[in-house]
């Protein structure tokens, strides 16, 4: 197949979904023509994890540097959100982002589908009310505001029952699960709602990624020319998950922890991929082996950019070695390898935001604690969160379009 072919064929499966209701052309939209948060539990545990008997979740581990994160910090209102958390599988999400921390949070009510799991979830949130699922818990009138942490092929279904009541939404990555259709859908929903929803991408609020966002407001990096994102996630034996929905799954399926450091750090999108799938030697890898019928354990996607740039985005499960979530990006004036070098003298703060007092930062580089402060506040100052539904799409989309374009090299 000659290069030409490859790509007429993935642009038409990219444009055709979105196109009918001109996502790509609406700046206000910005669901690009391409357009998953925690894939995040880890298969393996440390030494000083090992004695304790507590399993290790890859990046929750990963604090941050920053000494005093909530210097500056300064009260602007005494309302308390009323939220609900629903989810706490074998990763225990639900409760690790600090929502019952929050000064501004009243946790009124959780859920979670074992009992002896929902229990303990009660416990950690310092919360006396139950629901068996997320289904009771929206009809709850008290809620104002869920946080979604159930296993991914669910977000979506989730998502739009959590709208459908009213109520604001939070959730784990992926926005979707492999659909281009339920994209459009979510995007229509959560447009016409008028409510907040805000996909917990946990690279956003890295200190790197979120330097280079405030850069690339202030003009610091000009037209990004050349972006990098790496999601390495070694998983020689799946982990559990609800349905084994992790098992086997395509690399692809799940890109925000990479694809931030191009859409995080510009909000702006991708329009074009070619996609490089290698096949697997690990067992549940191979098509054969899990209902994804994917054989691919690395996936390489190389991105044309809404500026006109390039990214190169790579996503996987199945080489072993340093392990995380990095970006570096490249722009006419300047470039951010772990800090900024460039044309530039006057940069912006790139600190990330005061938390409150008694907000954990949480893992994956100190993010989780931001990434509730920055939903929280979005329904307090009634704004627009910076993860929004146009965002989340870009982060999520993008890689299901990639995993197609994989399995057409494959075919060709």
């Amino acid at each position: 197949m000659n290069k030409e072919s490859n790509k007429t064929g993935i642009e038409k499966k990219i444009v055709n979904p979105f196109s009918r209701r001109s996502f790509l052309q609406s700046s206000a939209a910005s669901v690009a023509v391409l357009a998953f948060s925690q894939f995040g539990c880890s298969s393996k545990t440390n030494q000083n994890q090992q004695k304790s008997g507590t399993s290790t979740i890859q990046g929750f581990d990963e604090l941050s540097n920053v000494t005093d994160p909530y210097k500056g910090w300064v009260p602007f209102s005494e309302r308390k959100i009323k939220v609900g958390l629903v989810g706490y599988g074998v990763c225990k999400f639900g409760t690790h982002f600090g929502f019952q921390d929050h000064p501004n949070v009243e946790v009124v009510a959780v859920s979670a589908l074992i009992p002896e799991r929902c229990a303990e979830m009660a416990k950690v949130s310092k919360c006396s009310k139950t629901y068996p699922s997320l289904e009771e818990l929206v009809k709850d009138k008290t809620i104002e505001a869920v946080f979604v942490a159930t296993d991914a092929p669910s977000h979506f279904r989730h998502c739009l029952e959590v709208l459908k009541h009213g109520k604001h939404v939070a959730v784990a990555v992926p926005a979707v699960f492999g659909s281009l259709e339920d994209a459009e859908v979510l995007f229509e929903t959560v447009k016409s709602s008028g409510l907040k929803y805000m996909m917990f991408e946990t690279s956003m609020f890295r200190e790197s990624c979120y330097a280079m966002h405030e850069i690339y407001k202030s003009g610091g990096f000009g037209e990004m020319v050349y972006s990098e994102g790496e999601y390495y996630h070694y998983m020689e034996t799946p982990i559990d998950s609800y349905n084994g929905w992790r098992i086997g799954l395509p690399p692809q399926f799940y890109p925000t922890h990479s694809n931030a450091f191009h859409i995080c750090a510009t909000g702006g999108s991708f329009t074009e991929v070619s996609c490089i799938g290698m096949p697997s030697i690990i067992d549940h890898l191979k098509p054969e082996n899990n209902i994804y019928k994917n054989p691919f354990g690395t996936e390489i996607a190389l991105f044309r950019t809404s500026e006109g740039g390039t990214a190169r985005m790579a996503v996987s499960w199945d080489t072993p070695g340093d392990e995380g979530e990095r970006g570096r990006v490249r722009g006419q004036k300047g470039s951010f390898y772990e800090k900024f070098e460039g044309l530039e003298v006057s940069l912006p703060d790139i600190n990330r935001p005061p938390l409150p007092p008694g907000l954990p930062l949480g893992g994956h580089g100190g993010s989780h604690g931001y990434l509730t402060n920055e939903f929280i506040h979005s329904i307090l100052q009634d704004r627009k969160p910076l993860v929004d539904i146009s965002m989340a799409l870009n982060l999520t989309v993008s890689g299901i379009v990639a995993h197609q374009s994989a399995l057409k090299m494959v075919s060709c």
